[in-house]
This record gives C-alpha cells, sequence and structure tokens, in this order.
C-alpha cells in the first residue's frame, strides 16, 4: 500500500470543493463531509506507539447512585465513534437531590453539533433555569444562594419586554400540547420557558469559534419525583403487599431534536419523545410556512443543505436558519408503578441505526444474560407469573418463545450461546463473538463477587454491574450496525425490572 500523499490529498480537495460551488446548490454539507475526511486521513497519518489504535471502541462508561425509590440504577456509556469523529461532542448529567427536593433527580443527554461548546453549557446552566421556573410555583424546589447569585446575573439579558414575549410563547406552547388543562401544565410552561432562556443565553456566543457556524445542540431531560400521595402514606404500608399498578412516582420528559427516550413496562416499549427532524411532515410544513428551505441532496432533505433537526438550542450564526429551527420543546408527563422495567435515553448516534423495539429487546436479552451469571442473586427476585405465557409482546409484535430465544441471540450478538449447538462454518464469527461475550459477562460477574456480603450493598453493585454492561453492549451494538455519529446511552434501572421475563427470554421455557 502506497503511503498517503496529503499533499495530493489537499490538492485534490480543492478541485472537489470548486467544481461543487459551480455545479451543487447547497455544497456546504459536501464541503464539510470533504473537510471531515481530510482531518481523518491526517489523524491515520500520525506514527503512534502500537497500543495507540484509533479503531478500537473507546467507550467510557459511568455509574451514577441517586436516591431516588423509584430508580435502583443508572449507568451511560458514551463512545466518540472514531471511525467518523475526531471529538466527542455530547455531554450527559444526573443530578440527585435536585432543587434540594428530597427523592427527586433530573436526567438527560445533550447532542452537540459542531462543537461542545452548546451542549456544555446547556447541561450547566439548563438545570438552574428550569429549577428556577420550578420554584416559582412549587416552594418544595429550593435555590442556593449560589445559584441565585448566578440567576441574578442574567437580569440583564432577560429584560421586562423579553419576559413578556417569553410568557405568551410558554402559554400558547403549552395549551398546544395539551388540549384540554391538566395538573402538570404548570410543569410543562416551566420547561418551555427555561428552553426559551437557554437559547437566548447561547445567542451570546461564548466559547465559540466560527462566525458563521456557531454550535448547537439537541437534547432530552427528565424530572424523576415521587408522587406525593404514596410519599405520605409510605411508612403506614411497610410490610404489606404493593399493586404492581400502584403509582409510585411522575416522570416529566422533555426533548427537542433527534435526542430521544424510551420506556419499557411490562416487557413492552412506549416512545416517550418526539421526532424533530425533516422526516416530520408537520414540521417540513412548519419550515416551509416560515420562509425556510429545505434540499432534496439527501433523504427527506436539509435545511438550509445543512441540518436535518428543525429544533435545536442554538445555531446563531446563520439567521436565516434561526428563523426556523425554533427552541420549542416536546413534553409528557406519565406516572411510575412497578410494572415499569426500565427506561433509556440515547443521543441520535444510537437511534439512526436501531429503533424503540430493537433497542428494548436488547436490553431485555442483556439484562437477562447477565442476570444468569448470578444465580445466587436470582433466587431473591420475585417469581414473574407472567412468564407462563410463553409469548413476549413488543408493541403490535407478537413474538413466540422459540423464535426469540434463536432470533434475539444471533441478532444482538451479546449473549453468550454456550448451550446452543452450532455446527455450521457460517457460525464461526458468532461463536467467537458470544465467546467473547461469555469472557465479558464473567469479568462483570467477578466484580459482582468481590463486593462485602452485605445485601442491600451486593443489590445495588449488581444492578450498577448490570447497567454497566447493557449500555456498553447497546453502543457496541450501535457501533456495529454503522452509526456515524458520537453515541451515547442512558439507562436508568426501575423497580420493575425485577419482573422482566427471564425464562422466556433464554429459551428455557418452550
Amino acid at each position: 500500500m502506497e503511503p498517503i500523499d496529503i499533499k495530493k490529498i489537499i490538492l485534490r480537495r480543492k478541485q472537489l470543493i470548486l467544481r461543487l460551488q459551480k455545479t451543487a446548490q447547497y455544497p456546504e454539507r459536501e464541503v464539510e463531509k470533504i473537510g471531515c475526511s481530510i482531518d481523518l486521513l491526517k489523524e491515520s497519518t500520525k506514527i503512534a506507539p502500537y497500543f495507540c489504535i484509533d479503531n478500537v471502541v473507546q467507550s467510557s462508561v459511568y455509574i451514577k447512585d441517586v436516591s431516588n425509590p423509584l430508580i435502583k440504577a443508572i449507568a451511560i456509556c458514551q463512545d466518540k465513534n472514531v471511525v467518523w469523529h475526531t471529538e466527542m461532542e455530547d455531554v450527559f448529567i444526573v443530578l440527585d437531590n435536585y432543587g434540594h427536593k428530597r427523592d427527586t433527580c433530573l436526567l438527560g443527554l445533550f447532542d452537540g453539533s459542531n462543537g461542545i461548546s452548546a451542549a456544555q453549557l446547556t447541561s450547566d446552566e439548563l438545570p438552574l433555569l428550569l429549577l428556577d421556573q420550578l420554584s416559582h410555583n412549587d416552594s418544595s424546589y429550593q435555590i442556593s444562594d449560589a445559584e441565585k447569585n448566578m440567576l441574578h446575573s442574567f437580569c440583564t439579558i432577560f429584560k421586562e419586554d423579553y419576559e413578556l414575549k417569553e410568557q405568551v410563547f410558554s402559554v400558547a406552547e403549552a395549551r398546544s400540547q395539551n388540549s384540554q388543562p391538566n395538573k402538570y401544565e404548570w410543569i410543562h410552561r416551566a420547561f418551555a420557558k427555561a428552553f426559551w432562556r437557554m437559547d437566548r443565553l447561547l445567542r451570546l456566543g461564548r466559547g465559540e469559534v466560527s462566525k458563521v457556524r456557531w454550535s448547537s445542540c439537541t437534547t432530552a431531560i427528565c424530572l424523576v419525583e415521587m408522587a406525593g400521595n404514596i410519599k405520605q402514606n409510605q411508612e403506614e404500608q411497610e410490610g404489606e403487599e404493593t399493586n404492581s399498578d400502584e403509582i409510585a412516582g411522575i416522570m416529566h420528559i422533555a426533548n427537542i431534536g433527534n435526542v430521544h427516550a424510551v420506556l419499557c413496562k411490562n416487557g413492552r416499549s412506549y416512545w416517550l419523545t418526539k421526532e424533530h427532524s425533516t422526516y416530520c411532515k408537520g414540521e417540513r410544513r412548519r419550515i416551509l410556512q416560515n420562509g425556510g428551505s429545505i434540499s432534496s441532496n439527501e433523504p427527506k432533505g436539509l435545511i438550509e443543505g445543512l441540518i436535518k433537526n428543525t429544533r435545536g438550542l442554538g445555531h446563531h450564526g446563520n439567521p436565516k436558519m434561526k428563523k426556523t429551527v425554533i427552541p420549542v420543546p416536546n413534553t409528557i408527563s406519565f406516572s411510575v408503578d412497578n410494572s415499569c422495567q426500565f427506561f433509556i435515553i440515547a443521543t441520535n448516534g444510537l437511534w439512526e441505526v436501531l429503533d424503540k423495539s430493537e433497542v428494548v429487546l436488547l436490553t431485555i436479552t442483556l439484562f437477562s444474560a447477565y442476570l444468569e451469571t448470578e444465580p445466587s442473586f436470582q433466587l431473591k427476585l420475585p417469581i414473574n407469573n407472567s412468564t407462563e405465557e410463553k409469548v413476549v409482546q413488543s408493541n403490535s409484535c407478537t413474538i413466540s418463545t422459540k423464535q426469540l430465544s434463536e432470533n434475539s441471540l444471533v441478532t444482538s450478538a451479546n449473549v453468550p450461546t454456550s448451550s446452543r449447538e452450532n455446527t455450521s462454518p457460517d457460525t464461526k464469527v458468532i461463536q467467537k463473538e458470544n465467546k467473547k461475550n461469555s469472557e465479558d459477562l464473567i469479568s462483570e460477574s467477578h466484580e459482582f463477587l468481590q463486593i462485602s456480603e452485605d445485601s442491600e450493598t451486593d443489590s445495588r453493585t449488581f444492578y450498577n454491574l448490570a447497567a454497566k454492561y447493557i449500555t456498553k453492549h447497546l453502543v457496541k451494538a450501535a457501533l456495529k450496525a454503522g452509526s456515524r455519529n458520537n453515541v451515547s446511552v442512558l439507562l436508568a434501572l426501575l423497580n420493575g425490572c425485577d419482573n422482566i421475563p427471564t425464562d422466556v427470554l433464554m429459551g428455557k421455557i418452550e
């Protein structure tokens, strides 16, 4: 193989850009792709030790503890996807006792674009802006002196005329999403105001490098709190058997752009967010009605020939795009009970290659596989009568036990299949992968066994390591499926995860 001549590559780049500027109507997107390709080629020519290899998975996994009784474990896995990106532009937050309120937490992912500046600033300041709005209606949310000083520094930006426009915007947005007023409308209005103000702060251009294409971000944040009536009666109900349908808490989710969340409830997947891209007919119509343009050089087109997201925070370097890309979130509130098993928030790097049903099915399969490595812990879990149905339903799809035990293991390539006999030559690659994943499971199991014998500590450690294992393999699955973006996955295991039908998924019930 001939060595790469950078001078020839740069000359070729200039020729391609000149040709694009003469022929293409929207050359910006292609020019950006050419620039990224040049950067990757330059990186590949650098001399590095044998252990510095860029084509290996460089995932970072974080475990976060929260005091909320609804959540057993939280794990976040991130990978910058070095084949396509040189920098990680995703940011996450896990804030326990949010607003100095017991048993309340705020979770979120921020998917940055054209730099990490907007995502980083939003992750730092949006929670504070939301807390400010929540505290106006609920005195249980408290603001510290340091937070008050920071909010006071924004007073010169949010003047009276701006607050009047903000009030009209937030009321109209909250009512447009709910035809009938509900008891959580004030929370939805607080989300809308916080997003509106955050976008205004990004207009200051802090940390921006380019004068034309400023950074931007999309996001999904989730506020988890206990239901008031449950908290009051918690002590009275100790020692009593609780109803699986009893409301234990409330989740409020707001999303903007292509960061999405999915909930698994009784083994079925439920989409919690809304798509804000050119794939949505309503969004396309809004863009065109407001004077924007949608190119046809990619499926469903790009706004101003640059992006697919129709809503987001930032984009202030391009005034024409900013007229149509709005900071209006979609909000939803729903109750959480013991039938809710887990929920996942992930950036576009996961959703561009896997749909919600695949992600939920893969997560259930991985949790079941991890549970198989700890039979002593499995005995402590409650017996799930639903496994006797011998069928797992996901949305409108009904999958038989036999199909699930065969197809899910081959498709996900993340569950050891030592109990299956595969002698076909075509399955050698799968067997090799499964052997590697078995070793991963064993190593995770050894981590669990090294913990003290205290039952509560063991339980928490088990769920933490299970969440870590699942997120790591979800990111790995996205990379293998051909994702071209940074991949970030946040998994929260809920109380209902103990009821996942393990025996059905592992093919033990026929």
